[in-house]
């Protein structure tokens, strides 16, 4: 079997993809298949790059990426008649000692504003306890389940997508075709194969330059209520205000494939949502669980094109941006397979940097 594309991966970068090659008329083939831990369905959903920064053009990536939103929340909407929430009021990062004020206006940005504690009150009556934050505008966060579900239907929708679940296990890459086995020992050619499969890309054979991307473990716990209406950060951890109930997070541990939650890990990220936010410890946590991220030794994904396999794209690694990136990767590979000059510097995402 032929295709134009194959994508392999169905999380939220893959369906990105997906979507995007077809919305430019091209035929894509996505093989993907669920697994426990996979990262799109359990990450809180921050669109966060004012806080969780990186330098040069990949923050001007970041930004970009956040500013996508938009548009791309009101277009799913049009196609699919879902709505997915979006949060734009900006991402405080709380202060909660000297040390910690010092700190935040060391590093802040041109963009940002320091909230003195009467402000911050005003602002959000939940961290009155706090000596100030730095407010982050246009930063925040989306529901990235119903983010999931719309792409889901979206792609289940296109007579453009075919979706396969199975599990691509191994590539072989040439100049003007790669073809793919799967575990089900399938076998699949296409002009191009896209990899965006999560934090299991590193497992795939002939892969080469996906080896460096590893799986680290992110627990995460859900009270009932939400005391907050902007997304807060403090010194240990994050809180995400997400409809009747609120996200706490987020551990980063090097276990491997290991996607259980722990006694000390769920303790870990109550001790520090609840400093962010004291009213929190008045609600018992009603969930926890785990979400294994796709992460690269700098933190940034591996987009791009195969230097010398051309028939071969990288769109992997996100690290602990995957949600905030999806949409903007998924424009940045339909333009790479188009031929469409690009918009962005990807020179720090380059493949085979490490």
């Amino acid at each position: 079997m032929s295709e134009e594309v194959i994508v392999v991966g169905a999380g939220l970068i893959g369906l990105a993809t997906a979507v995007a090659l077809a919305e430019r008329g091209v035929s894509v083939t996505l093989i993907g298949q669920h697994r426990a831990g996979e990262a799109s369905p359990a990450a809180a959903g921050m669109l966060a790059p004012s806080v969780e920064r990186a330098s040069g053009p990949a923050h001007d990536f970041g930004i970009a990426a956040r500013d996508r939103y938009p548009s791309y929340v009101q277009f799913l909407a049009e196609r699919t008649g879902v709505r997915v929430p979006l949060n734009r009021l900006g991402i405080l990062q709380v202060g909660l000692s000297a040390k910690g004020i010092k700190g935040l206006k060391k590093t802040a940005l041109p963009t940002t504003k320091w909230l003195d504690p009467s402000d911050l009150a005003d602002v959000e009556p939940a961290l009155s306890h706090a000596l100030g934050a730095m407010f982050n505008p246009d930063d925040g966060a989306v529901d990235n389940v119903v983010l999931l579900d719309a792409l889901q239907r979206l792609a289940s929708g296109s007579d453009r997508i075919e979706s396969v679940e199975d599990l691509v296990t191994a590539i072989e890459a040439g100049a003007d075709s790669c073809t793919v086995t799967t575990a089900s020992r399938a076998s699949s050619s296409a002009d191009r194969v896209v990899l965006c499969a999560g934090a299991w890309v590193g497992q795939i054979r002939g892969a080469r330059f996906a080896r460096a991307v590893e799986p680290a473990r992110g627990q995460l716990v859900s009270y009932s209520g939400s005391p907050l209406r902007h997304v807060a950060y403090g010194p240990r951890g994050y809180v995400v205000p997400r409809g009747d109930h609120t996200i706490g997070g987020s551990t980063m541990e090097n276990v491997g494939f290991d996607a259980a939650t722990t006694a000390e890990g769920v303790r870990k990220v109550r001790d520090a949502s609840e400093e962010i936010c004291p009213h929190l410890t008045a609600s018992e946590p009603i969930r926890s669980w785990a979400g294994l991220r796709p992460v690269t030794p700098d933190m940034l994904p591996i987009l791009g094109i195969d230097p010398t396999r051309p028939s071969l794209i990288y769109a992997c690694g996100h690290s602990r941006n995957g949600v905030l990136m999806a949409p903007l990767t998924g424009d940045i590979i339909a333009d790479l397979v188009t031929g469409t000059p690009l918009s962005h510097d990807l020179s720090q995402f380059r493949p085979g940097r490490f």
